[in-house]
């Protein structure tokens, strides 16, 4: 620890983001990216992006970007922001909207994210036990919190909550920020977008790294009312003015007129998420019944940080989360391609005998 630091940098536990392959022959299910390209439409874009237009600052509002954001949301450019992938737009939430005179409260099994952010910005914080099928229990949550943040579907677990249980902690929680974080909202749910025209302590959050395949663009976005985009906006003008660069902006552009491809790519996860969890049951596995473009397992007969090291010895790559807790013996795996799915599957068949 060095003597320079201040008292704050030498008590957090910074979150420690998935492995990185290091080598092209390494089917990589551990960090959760789209195991397809982002649309070819992004790839012209690029082609005839002008990279003398990168010696000027972008735009610190992001005009075009959040108008083709609200066109697709149905709602007014002001209840839209933008930001630097949605871990931004997340920190900002918690900046701008958490007490911390009362704790903050989310699942605890969640994003690993949320307690970090917890201790870099003073807050308290206090976790809502799932149950014993990871299911979130909205009744549980106290009266008096300093705000309520959960992912839907739920990272690592893949579990939805319904439509109308969220609409529930809106209405409820009235004077407390819920932010719902949609993260991987596009592979099978309903979103909670709308809630924003109908509560005004409601804040959605979503990302351009899963569904559109621009993890390295590094693009999120919020939708909100007015006031609450305002508030987002006075911390991030105190801190970036212009966190969105012009060529991640002309992607995300690009990416979003291509309606069909997205639905496309969707649709192929979907089935290969269906395939491998089918698979990974007729092999004995505990597997949660995911809505996101990953699945959560367990077997009994096999410990997960040894599934863990001997799929790696095949080069292939899951999330094993080694903390001592009620998921220490799940794995999270990424769905891929249907290739990768089926190595993946006769990998585990072969280490299980």
């Amino acid at each position: 620890m060095s003597k320079y630091w201040s008292d704050i940098v030498g008590e957090l536990q910074p979150y420690k983001p998935g492995e990185q392959a290091t080598s092209d022959g390494v089917i990589k299910l551990n960090t959760n990216e789209n195991a397809y390209p982002p649309s070819p439409t992004v790839e012209e874009a690029i082609k005839f992006f002008s990279s003398g237009s990168l010696r000027l600052y972008p735009d610190p509002m992001s005009l075009r970007l959040r108008t083709a954001i609200a066109d697709l949301e149905n709602l007014g450019i002001d209840n839209v922001f933008v930001g630097n992938g949605s871990d931004e737009v997340l920190a900002h939430t918690f900046r701008a909207f958490f007490k911390n005179d009362v704790p903050v409260v989310f699942p605890d099994v969640t994003y690993s994210f949320y307690p970090t952010y917890c201790k870099l910005f003073n807050l308290s914080y206090g976790e809502i036990p799932l149950d014993d099928d990871f299911q979130f229990r909205p009744e549980l949550i106290p009266a008096r919190n300093g705000g309520i943040i959960f992912p839907n579907p739920n990272a690592p677990t893949g579990i939805y909550l319904d439509y109308s249980e969220v609409e529930l902690i809106a209405s409820k929680h009235a004077d407390s920020v819920v932010v719902i974080d949609e993260a991987y909202g596009e592979f099978g749910t309903r979103s909670s977008a709308d809630l924003v025209k109908k509560y005004p302590n409601v804040v959605v959050t979503r990302s351009f790294s899963k569904s559109y395949s621009l993890a390295g663009a590094r693009l999120g976005y919020a939708l909100a009312n007015k006031d609450l985009i305002e508030g987002l906006y006075r911390i991030k003008d105190s801190f970036n003015s212009y966190p969105v660069d012009r060529l991640a902006e002309v992607c995300a552009l690009a990416a979003l007129r291509d309606r069909t491809y997205l639905n496309s790519v969707i649709k192929k996860i979907k089935e290969s998420r269906e395939t491998l969890t089918n698979g990974l049951r007729n092999l004995g596995f505990r597997v949660l019944n995911s809505e996101a473009n990953f699945v959560f397992v367990s077997h009994e007969k096999i410990m997960a940080e040894s599934l863990s090291v001997a799929l790696r010895e095949r080069d292939i790559l899951v999330r094993y989360f080694s903390k001592p807790t009620r998921i220490g013996n799940f794995l999270r795996i990424t769905v891929g391609t249907e290739q990768q799915v089926q190595k993946l599957l006769a990998s585990m068949t072969e280490i299980l005998r």
